[in-house]
């Protein structure tokens, strides 16, 4: 839902007059030095009357928010000007429930323009024009709504945003809009006004805040169960839109990915700190199920060995959603012989109580699994210190691995703690680790706050194979897509890449003690396989990101924003890679689904060591 801080609500003072007596019909158009609502906004993203007082901005009353913080209306002028960059319509804020006006009521408004920008300046959003500290006049009702712009292929560019002013910081907002340039510009200039959409395809699933994704751009960056693929950064999918609903969030459609908005959405595009550019529906059109199913991943056969990566969300014994992961682990992912885990909590989830034992966690999955008709599992993991590894506070959460010991067999090594580093020793002219499980460079200031990867070595068939558990730092305080700024700051890389260099000169110790040892690299890397995170990661040559070897329609483990994305990734050594005798599958259970357990979708890897 859209949100607005405290501070701003404190300062803002509304008083909303309405007409108790007679109504006046606007029947001519306004005086023509009147300041009408294409003059509060203006061409560029900042309004020329930003902290001015306007009076008497007359309009159509095209939708009215009584829900959240976020409370007003939205007027639209029903005479627009022939300037395409201007909008016609402009969200009146009234900080509480706007009462005595309705949708089709002709008003006119005085108050001061505001630029917000939700999330603060620090999110380095767009701000949002408004008109706060109003007053206003009912002058008639009944009237029509103003019709709706379209938005579709057509209508929106494939360029997404301008470049940045260099002189600004590389922010746009100075720049003039070009709306039939820039699809950012282009719902920059009907910010505010009533907007549609037709028969359009969802391409991120409904969440329990009443939201879901659309694409306007049905043949942007598809691929075969509906998704919309992001692939690099130079393309953005413009096409993408978050629908949010004015009415009962009991009515909102349950969706996934896949499915189709049939007939109409309509109603006033509005800008919010979680998704950018937002249709908030006054009219939402019928859900039309894709029928989409979660995939099921193809058993290993004898000689193969299948590793996994699952990001299972802060788990924890509380919850209640250990038979559905023991299913998805079971049924979905074929049993594999090792499966690293990500976000696994402690005993008592997020109780910041000194508690940083994982094995009533652990054990519950195991014995999950083993109902579910899976292999009873074995695990190892090195417990953290309290609260030093980020994510929910107390909750602790760590890299597990579970693994099928009458299949694959550990080796164990004495010595593993939070704090000691794992090392490579040379053991009858192979590669093995000092402590075995162990830790990589805990010491590390990557590691801050973060999750220290977990290295361990396994023996499949006589053969050694090194797996390193990671779960990278996030992407929190990155800048979004619709920010003002273009390109976008992606201030978490750093840390991600000072990451990403320790466990590649760890790979590099490996190879240098045997040169065709087989290193498995995986794990929530919390970036895309074509980012510079990645590239850092897979270094000379001694990684490669598997995912690669799918389509590139097929390359994506989160969805986020209505973009099918890469986050998880299986990374190989060459001696794994040579003569390519591995299958990589992306097996999506979770990401495209309203009813996901996890955020994440799993991935696999089989391959003959």
């Amino acid at each position: 839902m859209p949100s607005k801080s405290s501070a701003r609500l404190a300062a803002l003072t509304v008083a909303a007059v309405c007409s108790a007596a007679s109504t006046v019909v606007l029947t001519s158009p306004a005086h023509a030095d009147a300041i009408r609502v294409h003059d509060v906004q203006g061409t560029t993203r900042i309004s020329p009357y930003a902290g001015k007082q306007v009076t008497d901005v007359t309009g159509i009353v095209t939708g009215v928010r009584t829900y959240g913080s976020s409370k007003g209306f939205w007027i639209q002028d029903p005479q627009a000007d022939a300037d395409p960059a201007t909008s016609e319509g402009v969200f009146v804020f009234t900080s509480s429930t706007p009462k005595g006006v309705a949708v089709g009521d002709a008003v006119k408004v005085s108050g001061t323009v505001s630029e917000f920008v939700p999330g603060g300046t620090s999110s380095g959003n767009q701000s949002l024009t408004e008109i706060t500290r109003a007053t206003f006049t009912v002058l008639s009702s009944g009237n029509a709504v103003p019709a709706a712009v379209t938005l579709d292929a057509d209508a929106v560019p494939d360029a997404y945003a301008p470049e940045g002013d260099p002189a600004a910081n590389g922010s746009i907002n100075a720049l003039p809009l070009r709306p039939s340039a820039y699809a950012l510009d282009l719902y920059e200039s009907v910010e505010g006004m009533n907007v549609q959409v037709a028969d359009t395809r969802v391409v991120g699933a409904s969440d329990p805040y009443t939201e879901l994704w659309v694409t306007v751009k049905p043949e942007e960056h598809d691929n075969r169960r509906g998704g919309t693929v992001y692939g690099s950064y130079a393309s953005q999918n413009g096409g993408r839109l978050m629908i949010q609903s004015l009415g009962k969030p009991a009515d909102f459609p349950v969706a996934n990915v896949g499915d189709t908005l049939a007939g109409t959405t309509a109603g006033p595009l509005d800008y919010n700190q979680f998704g950018g550019y937002t249709l908030v529906a006054s009219r939402l059109g019928t859900l039309e199920s894709a029928g989409l199913e979660r995939e099921t991943t193809e058993k290993q056969r004898g000689g193969e060995l299948a590793v996994a990566t699952y990001n299972v969300e802060n788990l924890d014994p509380s919850d209640d959603t250990f038979a559905a992961h023991a299913s998805a682990i079971v049924n979905n992912l074929q049993s594999p012989d090792i499966v690293s885990l990500e976000e696994i909590q402690d005993n008592n989830g997020a109780v910041k109580d000194g508690t940083v034992a994982a094995d009533q966690t652990v054990r519950k999955l195991i014995d999950a699994i083993a109902a579910a008709g899976g292999p009873t599992y074995d695990w190892r993991s090195i417990d953290p210190v309290d609260l030093a590894d980020g994510g929910e506070p107390g909750g602790n959460i760590r890299q597990v691995f579970l693994f099928n010991p009458e299949r694959v067999s550990f080796t164990d090594r004495a010595g593993g703690d939070a704090t000691t580093a794992v090392g490579v020793a040379r053991e009858h002219g192979k590669a093995a680790l000092t402590v075995s499980p162990g830790r990589i460079d805990p010491a590390n200031a990557a590691w801050n706050n973060s999750r220290k990867p977990l290295a361990g070595e396994f023996v499949f068939r006589g053969r050694t194979v090194i797996v390193v558990a990671n779960h990278f730092n996030s992407k929190g305080g990155d800048q979004g897509f619709t920010a003002q700024y273009q390109p976008p700051a992606r201030s978490s890389e750093t840390q991600r890449h000072a990451q990403a260099t320790a466990v590649n000169a760890f790979v590099k110790d490996v190879l240098a003690v045997q040169k065709n040892a087989n290193v498995v690299v995986l794990g929530d890397i919390n970036d895309f396989e074509f980012s510079g995170t990645a590239k850092v990661l897979e270094g000379d040559g001694e990684l490669w990101s598997a995912i690669k070897s799918l389509p590139r329609s097929e390359r994506y483990s989160y969805v986020y924003q209505g973009n099918s994305q890469v986050l998880d990734q299986i990374l190989i050594s060459p001696g794994i890679r040579r003569g390519c005798d591995f299958e990589y599958d992306s097996v999506h259970v979770n990401s495209e689904f309203n009813d996901q357990i996890s955020d994440h979708d799993p991935q696999v890897l089989r391959f003959h060591p």
